[in-house]
């Protein structure tokens, strides 16, 4: 990822419109920014949330708050807690996510 054409700024989620996405159960609230093509976003996953799809887009992933589990389409299961990221390229493992008491991540894909 090259990132150009970005000038100095200051994001403050609180004041970026939420979006509510739906899930298997639960849904997740998305806070997102576009940088010269670079997507930005700060979502919260409800307690019970499962993802409604496999998601094959690259991403990288910073656990803020509670505990986020990540399913691999080839049975793998990681558990992401306060601290913790994950990286994925584009097509690379499947991955779906849930979580039982809820999260809240950082996402830059």
């Amino acid at each position: 990822m090259k990132m150009a054409n970005i000038p100095f700024g200051v994001t403050n989620w609180e004041n970026v419109a939420p979006e509510v996405h739906s899930g298997e159960q639960g849904q997740a609230i998305w806070r997102t920014a576009t940088f010269d093509g670079i997507r930005v976003r700060m979502v919260e996953y409800s307690p019970g949330y499962i993802a409604d799809h496999w998601c094959s887009k690259g991403h990288i992933l910073l656990c803020l708050e509670g505990e986020l589990h990540t399913e691999l389409d080839d049975g793998r299961t990681f558990t992401l807690t306060p601290g913790a990221s994950y990286q994925v390229a584009d097509g690379a493992e499947a991955h779906r996510s849930s979580t039982v008491s809820g999260a809240k991540l950082f996402i830059v894909d």
